[in-house]
């Protein structure tokens, strides 16, 4: 086996995730750092997709050993985080002894004896032999209930499992413990007390373009540039959930997949049809249909209007010059309206020069431009 990698200092930990693709900054290559040397569990909080899973993937990969994954969820317990027994075995093993007198009288100890342990992510972890420590992955942990976070506390600060009725196992190795939050719901005070804490939050554009560059070479510097940046873009939208890095890695595979060389105003239509209707609405107004399905009439106003201003909202879009609004005014329905009327003014110019020429295409368009209402945009 080689020699245990280099984890004691900032720069051989950023140069080893880097070796394995994944930019670490200092914050994180700090507290891998530190984690070592502390041996403390290390807890990372942020949104979905942001990379906090593959920092124990990584240092995995990194020291050579095992991931161990305990993917959490509501209603975990112990038996399936920590141990069980093997009852199958344990009931074959009575069935045995029945007719063997000294086996008889060894039942009541060896029946709990630890070939019947089964071990769980947590025991396996603690348990791990070497010659290295095993990687621990503890994710999402908001998901599970209040009282498993109680069950960890052991843990987390001893490294050690306690089995009634066989006893304690110590780690002699302590693993490197990964735990990650969405921050779905607050963590337990005393939980977070154990670990180092770090917020993952999202990357940098040059960050992601870099990481766009390491995973897709094959998808070219201007498209991953592109990218990057409407990323960047949308994640400034007051949207329920915006999206990560793992989105933007899924987004250029994609890009690479269909063969797109450019990203035009129409492909992000028909990917991202924003607008204050629900989608399917938005799309048959677009397409020339009206709410109830059916067809409207060849040059019809409304069609023609919607359609220029999805294409000027999604060239805004792209250009990284859509106007949002900050984490103030989200809280606030009034400044929320205010928001969308700057997004409508910045929009106005562009479309009606646009659906001047369109409507004069179309001889059945009887319409009087200056009598359009705000509502109609």
């Amino acid at each position: 086996m080689s020699p245990m990698p280099d984890l004691s200092t900032v720069a051989s930990v950023q140069s080893l995730f880097e070796s394995r693709q994944y930019i670490a900054d200092r914050a994180l290559a700090l507290t891998v750092k530190l984690a070592g040397e502390l041996q403390k569990p290390i807890l990372l909080e942020g949104e979905a997709g942001v990379g906090k899973t593959e920092v124990a993937k990584v240092l995995a990969n990194v020291l050579d050993t095992p991931l161990i994954r305990l993917q959490c969820y509501e209603g975990l317990d112990a038996n399936n985080a920590l141990y069980e027994w093997n009852y199958a075995r344990q009931i074959l093993h009575i069935r045995i002894a029945e007719h063997d007198a000294a086996a008889r009288a060894r039942l009541e100890t060896s029946i709990f004896d630890d070939q019947f342990l089964l071990n769980r992510p947590l025991l396996a972890a603690i348990r791990h032999p070497g010659p290295r420590p095993a990687v621990l992955l503890i994710d999402e942990i908001d998901r599970a209930d209040e009282e498993f976070e109680a069950f960890l506390l052991e843990v987390l600060s001893d490294y050690q499992v306690t089995v009634p009725e066989i006893g304690t196992f110590k780690a002699a190795l302590p693993p490197y413990v990964i735990l990650t939050s969405n921050r779905t719901r607050e963590l337990n005070d005393a939980l977070k007390r154990r670990c180092l804490y770090l917020w993952v939050d999202f990357t940098t554009a040059d960050k992601e373009r870099e990481i766009i560059r390491r995973r897709l070479p094959a998808l070219g510097d201007a498209l991953a540039h592109t990218s990057a940046n409407l990323m960047q873009t949308l994640r400034r939208i007051d949207f329920y959930k915006r999206p990560g890095i793992a989105e933007t890695l899924d987004w250029s595979r994609a890009l690479l997949g269909l063969e797109v060389t450019d990203i035009t105003p129409e492909l992000l239509l028909i990917l991202f049809p924003f607008g204050d209707n629900e989608r399917g609405d938005n799309r048959r107004e677009v397409e020339g249909e009206d709410h109830d399905g059916d067809p409207q009439p060849d040059g019809d106003q409304n069609t023609i209007v919607t359609k220029h201003r999805y294409l000027a909202q999604i060239d805004l879009i792209k250009d990284g010059t859509v106007p949002v609004r900050d984490e103030g005014e989200r809280d606030n329905d009034q400044t929320g309206n205010k928001g969308k009327d700057q997004i409508a003014h910045h929009l106005d110019h562009q479309i009606f020069t646009e659906v001047d020429h369109e409507c004069h295409q179309h001889q059945q368009c009887q319409c009087n431009h200056t009598s359009i209402k705000r509502n109609q945009l």
